[in-house]
């Protein structure tokens, strides 16, 4: 019993090991019925928040409940104020290790379930969920490292300071990297464009298929992948297709030089009857426009009332066939490309005509 360890007797090791073993056991069986009684309760309401709950508490190390043991049980001993002052800082690391364990599960969990609760009504998900989940848990372990470092007695403004000045020299030599990284911040803040989009990028047509932190692919028309660069991408004039509510769609018809005045001031009636005969279209002009090379030129602008492609080519089908019936029914003819030529007969003065 006398015999000392560290300047403590068997006693005190005895107590404060016994202290360890309780408090860790404590803490495993009080955390134990905790997460059995919100996960039961979890499971009869609507709401997620204590499912996350039950998730975050369910991340809570071993190891951490027993340093937390071992912590209380060495409150028991005489020891060096150094070494106390040392534990003390040892346990709040691994507090702050832990609280930062607790949130990495938090928010990749919460990204988790916003993205499938999201993705049917909102493809945008996909997009800010992985973008934003990397910068907020890159945060958080930054934040818990600088305060780590603080508790340990390093001086962290000079650190911060240290570490802009190295960002600063890491920026330029990285600049095209985190230009596509903020590139990609701005697509899922502002979105000019979501998963499933179907948009025309210079010359490219196509579904937006990924966004990530760097680049943007694009299934084109043809089936292949067309990856943009995320910087390059946001520089280009992008036309989005998928926030169309009407399609304006304008189309000429050219009929022959024979037509007579009585036709022709029939025609915009004929193309705005041809017109207002789809339920999907609504009609908003029709004008001679002008005389062309071998016709007469007509100009005809309405509305299709959806944004879809295949509707609008079925409703401009429509119009075509029934502008054919009519024409044939009032005898006017559709113009052909012709050329009229006029050959002359130096010696007998006269000119021939053909076409």
């Amino acid at each position: 019993m006398d015999y000392t360890i560290l300047n403590n007797d068997f006693t005190a090791w005895a107590v404060a090991i016994c202290i360890g073993v309780g408090v860790s056991a404590a803490l495993r069986v009080v955390l134990g019925l905790v997460v059995r009684r919100l996960d039961r309760f979890a499971q009869t309401t609507d709401t997620y928040l204590d499912d996350l709950a039950v998730k975050v508490l369910g991340a809570t190390h071993p190891l951490f409940m027993l340093l937390m043991g071992a912590y209380a049980g060495a409150q028991w001993l005489a020891l060096p104020e150094k070494t106390a002052l040392l534990l003390g800082r040892l346990a709040i690391a691994v507090l702050l290790l832990q609280v930062a364990r607790w949130g990495d599960v938090g928010v990749r969990d919460w990204m988790h379930h916003y993205r499938n609760r999201r993705s049917f009504d909102d493809a945008a998900s996909t997009t800010s969920t992985a973008a934003l989940g990397f910068v907020a848990r890159t945060a958080l372990w930054l934040l818990i490292v600088l305060m780590i470092l603080d508790n340990f007695g390093v001086n962290i403004t000079t650190l911060v300071a240290s570490l802009g000045i190295g960002g600063i020299a890491v920026a330029l030599a990285l600049q095209n990297i985190l230009g596509d990284l903020f590139s990609s911040l701005s697509i899922v803040l502002d979105k000019p464009f979501v998963v499933g989009d179907f948009i025309i990028v210079d010359d490219i047509l196509g579904t937006v298929a990924y966004v990530g932190l760097k680049t943007t692919r694009i299934r084109s028309l043809s089936g292949e992948q067309v990856v943009f660069s995320n910087s390059d991408l946001l520089k280009s004039r992008i036309r989005n297709y998928k926030h169309m509510e009407t399609r304006r769609a304008v189309f000429e018809t050219r009929v022959a030089y024979g037509t007579t005045r009585q036709q022709l001031l029939a025609i915009p009636a004929i193309l705005r009857e041809a017109v207002e005969a789809q339920a999907q279209a609504s009609f908003d002009r029709a004008h001679f426009r002008s005389y062309g090379g071998f016709s007469l030129e007509f100009e005809t602008v309405y509305y299709v009332k959806t944004p879809d492609y295949g509707v609008y080519m079925d409703v401009q089908q429509a119009i075509n066939i029934a502008l054919f019936e009519r024409f044939e029914q009032e005898g006017i003819a559709f113009a052909l490309p012709t050329q009229n030529v006029l050959f002359s007969n130096a010696n007998s003065g006269k000119e021939m005509e053909a076409s």
